[in-house]
């Protein structure tokens, strides 16, 4: 059986995105995602919520976008993978953490819009190139 391993996430950044280089040159983004979720407790009736963090990384020339657009407070959405990363701490130990590779980026912050905007529509969104295009759009219809 295959598997799937495809995340999405809408939240706000909880800092500046951390730029960081590779030894090749290329750009790395590093940032954490929160994504707030809201509910009424049963039993009493209070308003009750909770904040998930999730660290994203970027790599590329979607990491250029990050760092010239993206800041603390920022609503976006992303789209990636889940990736576990293994390190050792300095007593040798070893450590595991878990980010989202994200692949594609959605900037949701408002922007007042006027009748003059010649701009595209899909301003503020942003394809990883290195991640193939799914042509979803071609005539059918979505079954739900």
């Amino acid at each position: 059986m295959a598997s799937l391993n495809k995340v999405q996430i809408i939240g706000n950044l909880g800092k500046d995105p951390e730029i960081r280089h590779t030894q090749s040159g290329d750009k790395i983004a590093s940032f954490s995602v929160a994504c707030l979720e809201k509910w009424n407790d049963k039993q009493t009736g209070e308003q009750k919520e909770k904040t998930e963090w999730v660290n994203c990384s970027v790599f590329g020339k979607l990491a250029d976008v990050i760092e010239k657009y993206v800041f603390k407070g920022s609503k976006i959405y992303v789209e990636g993978k889940f990736k576990t990363r293994k390190w050792q701490d300095s007593s040798g130990a070893d450590k595991y953490s878990t980010y989202v590779d994200v692949q594609n980026m959605i900037m949701l912050d408002s922007k007042k819009e006027s009748a003059n905007d010649a701009q595209s529509k899909n301003e503020g969104q942003y394809k990883n190139p290195n991640v193939p295009d799914m042509d979803w759009d071609n005539g059918d219809s979505i079954p739900f």
